[in-house]
């Protein structure tokens, strides 16, 4: 951390209970079977034949004992039912959660280790080499847009060398990058390695690649983008190739600089969107307190001092004083197959902790999924196709079905709330104001940022902003009201609005390009297959807090709690979503158990990025307690 310590502006531990946010029962065995029946007694010899003088001769001697017959087989080991259509496609090693699951159009699926034991020391027989740190790959040899219908599962881990790399049920997972490869030299700053926005000094070596986006360049070529979640993240570009038997190789790599734009703070999911651009989601440095309670207190020196992880995210612009209102925004990059890609940061569809967003193919309709205790499911409609730099932001107001609370049943309805009309340069305007505020001007009690009461003003839609002696933030007391407060603290704007301000851990969203154009758009682009409905579906990491405390608009039972669950919403007309169901719930949790046993094994455990394949079938990613967590297949039709 830089000696000015207390002359840089940092982040409030506030945000830090959202950082550490980032982030099941096996069977009883079977009884032993019966040991095997006795072998028969040997036969007795034959008396010997009377001797020459008419002795008997000697008793021969008696036969060997049988061998013992073998031991009977175990008893099937114990387990939970298995849900129809769902199949265990892969495993990762001890200690990781799945991300960045990408399936690309020629049916090749990407797949990331996020955050591997770093005490893994088994080598498996593709790649030479241990799955210890943050690892980019693909499952190579297989076509997974043919995929038979019915697949065996990928066996639940048992040994050493299970437990510790990546199993897979169809093809071969091939390691494309680890945390600090240079490739020979091509890349001397390391993959994932973060450093100064003058490039001078080491910030972090980062061990967690997130989201995965593929740009084709031509048949087997193209760029593979994946996101590195930390503070400070980041984003890396690799140039690969695959020859004919399917194997990768990787011909060019490179860190994307987001030096022009403050630096990223933890990459977290994307997608990418229709006109090929990959997005990549700013999840942390956004304090969501500021809703009815709590005012910003970002330059506090004290909560600077207790905060290594966040002072990292600020000495990447040391010596300026950091502006936290530069952080939590969908980055676009553009021009991403030209020798320097740019970062765009796109304010005008809002501030808040971004787990992922999906444009619809319309292009001008983009789904946004919060991660957070109380997060709110947003909804951003471009005035204009293809520019995402000006629309209108909305919040989703959840009405929940009357007399259900069981996680697996119960749907809601939606209904958006528009909260404002925005564009990048005229919000850009507004962050500078907040430019240069360091620890000095720190006061106790007060704020240097949006407050509660700016917030609760523009809700009720004064025309001024409160004074500071009402509780307003010096940079706007008594100021003509302005929308900025829709897109610097878009959560609480929404909650003040009246947007459900209550999901929990919401996670990955995913539609598939195709089936919802055939189905809204009614473009014939799915061979062999009339699709009449698409749908986009939504990950939920964690049922419980907010989504289960008996308040508000979201009152469910705590029966799934921590194993999470799958929804989905049919996509409308113009792309609209009208309501949200359940599609596939986790097993129910055990808190009498500890660890893995708390979720079924051969159930779902903490759900997190999803990913619609063309046959309608969905992959999972799972972000839970598994002692090896798993990418599941789902078919929704299964029954």
């Amino acid at each position: 951390m830089a000696t000015q310590l207390s002359n840089t502006f940092k982040l409030s531990a506030l945000a830090l209970s959202m950082v550490f946010a980032l982030s099941a029962c096996n069977g009883d065995d079977g009884a032993t079977g019966p040991a095997g029946a006795a072998g028969q007694d040997g036969i007795d010899g034959v008396d010997g034949a009377p001797g020459a003088d008419g002795a008997s001769g000697a008793d021969g001697a008696s036969g060997a004992d049988g061998a013992d017959g073998a031991d009977g087989n175990d008893g099937a080991t114990g387990q939970a039912t298995k849900t129809p259509g769902l199949t265990r496609i892969a495993t990762v090693p001890d200690g990781a959660e799945v991300t960045g699951i990408f399936l690309n159009d020629e049916g090749d699926l990407f797949f990331n280790v996020q955050h591997p034991s770093d005490a893994n020391t088994e080598v498996d027989g593709v790649n030479g080499k241990p799955i210890n740190t943050g690892t980019v790959g693909v499952l190579r040899g297989v076509d997974f847009n043919n995929l038979p219908k019915s697949i065996i599962d990928s066996p639940v881990p048992k040994t050493d060398l299970e437990r510790q790399t990546v199993m897979a049920a169809l093809g071969e997972y091939q390691i494309l990058g680890q945390t600090g490869d240079t490739y020979d030299g091509d890349l001397p700053e390391g993959l994932g390695l973060i450093y100064t926005i003058d490039g001078t000094t080491l910030v972090l070596e980062n061990d967690m690649p997130d989201f995965n986006g593929y740009v084709s360049t031509g048949e087997g070529q193209g760029y593979l983008f994946s996101n590195w979640e930390e503070l400070p993240g980041g984003m890396s570009r690799l140039a690969i190739e695959k020859d004919e038997f399917g194997s990768w190789s990787v011909t060019d790599s490179m860190m994307i600089s987001f030096n022009d734009v403050w630096g990223t703070a933890a990459n977290c999911f994307g997608s990418v969107s229709p006109w090929g651009t990959p997005l990549t989601s700013e999840e942390w440095v956004v304090d969501s307190s500021v809703d009815t309670t709590t005012d910003s207190d970002w330059n506090d020196p004290a909560e600077i001092a207790s905060n290594a992880r966040l002072g990292r995210m600020w000495d990447l612009v040391a010596p300026d004083a950091a502006n936290p209102y530069n952080y939590g925004y969908i980055v676009e990059i553009t021009d991403p197959i030209g020798d320097a890609p740019e970062p765009v940061k796109h304010l005008a569809m809002g501030r808040k902790e971004n787990e992922n967003s999906v444009v619809m193919p319309d292009s001008r309709t983009v789904y946004i999924s919060q991660d957070d205790t109380g997060g709110v499911f947003f909804k951003f409609v471009a005035d204009t196709a293809e520019d995402l730099s000006a629309g209108t932001l909305y919040g989703a107001k959840l009405t929940q079905d009357s007399g259900s609370t069981e996680p697996a049943t119960t749907g809601f309805d939606v209904e958006w709330i528009e909260l404002a009309n925005g564009d990048n340069a005229t919000i850009r305007a507004w962050i500078d104001e907040y430019n240069g505020i360091s620890s000095a001007e720190y006061v106790e009690g007060q704020t240097n940022y949006l407050s509660v009461a700016d917030v609760t003003a523009w809700a009720n839609g004064d025309a001024t902003y409160p004074t500071a002696e009402n509780g307003g933030g010096p940079v706007t007391a008594g100021q003509p009201m302005d929308d900025r407060v829709a897109f610097l603290e878009s959560r609480a704007a929404a909650k003040a609005k009246g947007a459900t301000a209550e999901w929990r851990k919401l996670e990955g969203i995913s539609i598939n390009h195709d089936r919802a154009l055939e189905a809204v758009g009614g473009v014939d682009v799915i061979a062999d297959e009339v699709v009449e409905n698409a749908y986009l579906y939504i990950g939920i990491a964690d049922i419980d807090n907010t989504m289960t405390d008996g308040e508000g608009d979201v009152q469910l039972s705590a029966r799934v709690k921590d194993c999470g669950g799958v929804y989905r919403a049919k996509l409308e007309a113009n792309y609209d979503i009208a309501r949200i169901e359940p599609v596939l719930m986790g097993g129910t949790y055990r808190s009498s158990l500890t660890g893995a046993e708390r979720c079924d094994v051969n159930q779902l455990s903490q759900p997190d990025n999803v990913i619609v394949m063309k046959d309608g079938r969905i992959l999972i990613g799972e972000d839970g307690f598994q002692e090896n967590n798993t990418l599941w297949m789902y078919d929704p039709e299964a029954e």
